[in-house]
């Protein structure tokens, strides 16, 4: 076995010295048979550290459209609109109608303040964003962290897409290392 990542934790810390797990098969073929303890893990409650389980929330879902295109443009209006009254318990921000921070093109924002919001929010996004395009980036609380390092990091390495990736500007984060 190889030694860990550099800058990286290593994903099994807590989990040392416990026996092997078995390549048994389910019944269905496919799938492994994983022991059940009987508890299901902190991160259905809580969001693992260091994700923000305060006032920011845990992540930012960013929805992009060509602010050219009349279509993408009336699709997300009618998206962004959908949101706020079938999630009206998300923060939904305001409809930029054109580029903003290291967003290249315009969007809308909503974050995601619990692990029960993004179970809901990330599947639902997935079937209704249309031809848009869709960032899910995480908000961590890293202590000695620079700012700039953490947003850079969390709007790329960390960084979920949906659809086409819209290249950022991450030359705003950069600048704040």
């Amino acid at each position: 076995m190889s030694g860990p990542i550099p800058g990286y934790p290593s994903p099994l810390a807590g989990y040392e010295g416990l026996p092997p797990l078995t390549e048994e098969r389910n019944e269905d073929g496919k799938s492994l048979q994983t022991p059940q303890t009987g508890i299901l893990s902190s991160a259905y409650d809580k969001f693992p550290e260091p994700l923000d389980n305060g006032r920011r929330g845990g992540f930012d879902v960013h929805i992009y459209y060509f602010q050219t295109n009349p279509q993408q443009t009336e699709y997300a209006r009618q998206l962004h609109e959908r949101i706020r009254r079938e999630f009206p318990e998300l923060r939904i921000y305001r409809f930029w109608d054109r580029p903003v921070g290291p967003h290249p093109v315009a969007m809308f924002e909503v974050n995601l303040l619990t692990p029960a919001q993004f179970g809901a929010f990330v599947p639902w996004i997935a079937v209704w964003r249309g031809p848009l395009s869709v960032l899910v980036h995480p908000n961590t609380i890293e202590e000695g962290v620079p700012e700039g390092e953490k947003e850079l990091r969390n709007h790329t390495e960390r960084a979920i897409w949906m659809g086409e990736r819209v290249p950022l500007d991450v030359g705003v984060f950069k600048q704040v290392l």
